[in-house]
């Protein structure tokens, strides 16, 4: 964390200091806004605190509930979320206070007594360790705290404003503000009350009944599996020795998936309910407590459980839903017309919670947007930029549901359906990359390049997030991850990896810095706004080859020694060398060569160019940034 350089901090230093619309933001909620963003929920609250690094933009938030979202439904985290909550600053708080699964056992019939139930099968959680980050359960409500604190705590100030429900809305073709949005009031002494609300873009996290994406004209297309589970959060006396280990359990009973939760005591049960028949017309979903505890005792026999409190349960039917567009211009239009309404999160795509990825893909379309639409509205990107969400997201949210038809349909399985005693454990291990979240891989666009020099850098795959690893930090000397310095503040991060050269000779590294430091054709003169810090809108870094003792900050280019904030003082956290037993060139497939990784916003990598390639760069930074300084030779 860094802080201080716009004056002495003697509070939290999370607390950043007021900017922008948040020196002044209005308690009521105004007529007129640049961002309206519809339901507090993960995606919802994700974006806020994303628009929030971004004051000069005026973001609302309005949520029907009349406050803060007490328990939620989702809890499971998966380590790309993780890596996400780095990004804003919380990761290590909330791993703290979550249960970390780091296997899942499994268990099935005995062969010797099919009524009775053994553990056939034990599996860690990230067999090919795909990440340092853990697997964590927490509950929905205290993730909403945490992006909420974001949120309220960074320059823009952003509080969800509670007590107002979406009615509906009409996009004009003209006007500064022309998104027109109806709320009714659903508290005070104006309960009932319609008001308008007049916004340039509007952002629906409403949820999977959602009235802005119906607004729009998307629907959710997609099955429903008949097939209904029952799931509970309770305290229990049990007997179960794995009630503290995430487990699958199949018998002859029926199916079951243990998760535990934070605090030590408290244990999620979905309960398999069966095949629901076609005239049902949801009546499975008023089957009593009592009848899911009885049938979990059924299907763990010859263990038992005694259910001593519930802190929630609910019953609901597997659906496999997906809209075909995530904004509300017409496919035929996309390349012509730019986008005024957006929807993220359950709004967009529905399945079941067996894989544990509802929460985290929402969170992640509302990454996705928040950075897009920060830019966008700052001056920095052209509209066009908006576009890239719906293409890039929907099919993100094809392959989830592709994926949990699968992982849904193995856990509904009879016992005697199995091929073998393992299919299912070894499914599990086989696809964790998938539901850890590390599967996602944009394609080709204005913010993501070809990859015609993917070879300079293997392990950062082009599309796929910015996977980091260990470096010594010059400066202090301290040994640290090179992602976890990158703040979710709307920054491209571009690390040039250093050729094999001593630091401080000439080489193609020092040719390569110092064109970006004084060259008008170079990203950061030309996209840089007027007026702003060097590194404002690129962080830029390097890492050498060589180890610590061998790099002498005096003699690194001072691109990567910026001065920043009010004091113009030098960021020193922008250097790294090698670690002997941690070599980054050799774990991500770095040339010796050296080259240049970019990476979006979002942790998304964007290029990964030679060092020589100037005029490449800054090309693939004009598709999406406007200029700000012409160069000489436009």
């Amino acid at each position: 964390m860094q802080f201080h350089h716009h004056g002495y901090v003697s509070g939290d230093p999370r607390v950043q200091p007021a900017a922008g619309t948040g020196l002044d933001r209005p308690e009521e909620l105004p007529d007129e806004t640049d961002v309206l963003i519809v339901g507090s929920g993960p995606a919802g609250m994700l974006l806020a605190a994303q628009l929030s690094q971004y004051p000069g933009v005026t973001t609302r938030l309005v949520e029907r509930r009349p406050g803060r979202l007490e328990i939620g439904q989702a809890d499971g985290i998966q380590a790309r979320s993780v890596e996400t909550f780095q990004a804003f600053g919380f990761a290590d708080s909330i791993i703290a206070e979550a249960y970390q699964i780091t296997s899942m056992n499994f268990w099935s019939p005995d062969p010797r007594n099919p009524q009775n139930i053994v553990r056939s099968a034990r599996e860690r959680d990230d067999p090919h360790g795909i990440s340092e980050f853990p697997h964590l359960i927490v509950n929905q409500a205290r993730v909403l705290d945490y992006f909420s604190f974001c949120a309220e705590n960074g320059p823009g100030r952003i509080r969800p404003d509670y007590g107002y429900e979406f009615v509906d809305l009409t996009v004009n073709s003209e006007g500064e503000y022309p998104v027109s949005v109806r709320l009714r009031s659903t508290a005070g002494a104006q309960q009932g009350e319609i008001r308008t609300v007049s916004a340039k873009y509007v952002v629906g996290c409403d949820g999977a009944r959602s009235a802005v994406r119906e607004s729009i004209g998307r629907t959710l297309d997609g099955d429903q599996a008949f097939h209904a589970w029952g799931v509970m959060d309770v305290l229990t006396d049990t007997d179960f020795p794995d009630v503290r280990t995430k487990c699958a359990i199949q018998s002859e009973s029926g199916s079951i998936l243990l998760i535990p939760r934070e605090g030590g005591y408290l244990a999620r049960w979905y309960v398999d309910l069966g095949v629901v028949g076609a005239g049902d017309n949801h009546e499975v979903r008023n089957t009593p407590i009592e009848a899911i505890i009885a049938k979990a005792n059924d299907i763990i026999h010859p263990y038992s459980l005694e259910v001593r409190n519930v802190a929630w349960w609910s019953v609901y039917e597997v659906g496999h839903r997906v809209t075909d567009k995530f904004d509300d211009v017409p496919a035929a239009d996309t390349d012509t017309v730019n986008p005024r309404v957006f929807i993220a999160g359950d709004a967009c795509h529905t399945h079941s919670a067996k894989a544990g990825q509802g929460m985290n893909v929402s969170m992640q379309d509302g990454f996705n947007i928040g950075w897009k639409l920060g830019q966008v509205l700052s001056g920095v990107s052209p509209e066009e930029l908006l576009c890239t969400y719906s293409g890039e997201r929907q099919e993100i949210a094809q392959n989830l549901i592709d994926f949990d038809k699968e992982w849904s349909t193995m856990m509904a399985k009879k016992p005697e359906e199995f091929a073998n005693p393992k299919e299912l454990s070894d499914f599990y291990t086989a696809t964790a990359e998938f539901p850890a979240g590390f599967m996602t891989q944009y394609r080709p666009s204005m913010i993501t390049g070809e990859p015609a020099h993917q070879q300079l850098a293997s392990g950062f795959a082009l599309g796929k997030r910015f996977t980091s690893a260990r470096v010594m930090r010059v400066a202090d000397t301290n040994p640290v991850h090179l992602g976890h310095h990158a703040r979710a503040d709307g920054r491209w991060r571009v690390y040039a990896f250093a050729d094999a050269a001593a630091p401080g000779e000439q080489s193609a590294l020092t040719s390569w810095a110092e064109w970006m430091r004084v060259s008008p054709e170079s990203p950061v003169a030309r996209f840089t706004p007027t007026g702003a810090d060097i590194d404002s809108l690129f962080d830029v870094k390097v890492i050498y080859q060589q180890g610590l003792d061998d790099v002498d900050i005096s003699s690194v280019p001072t691109i990567f020694l910026p001065k920043t904030g009010p004091f113009q003082l030098v960021d020193y956290e922008k250097v790294y060398a090698t670690l002997e037993d941690d070599d980054i060139f050799e774990q991500r497939g770095v040339s010796r060569d050296g080259a240049v990784v970019v990476v979006r916003p979002d942790q998304y990598v964007a290029n990964v160019l030679p060092l020589r390639a100037t005029d490449e760069l800054t090309a693939f930074f004009a598709q999406s940034l406007l200029e700000q300084h012409p160069s000489p030779s436009a």
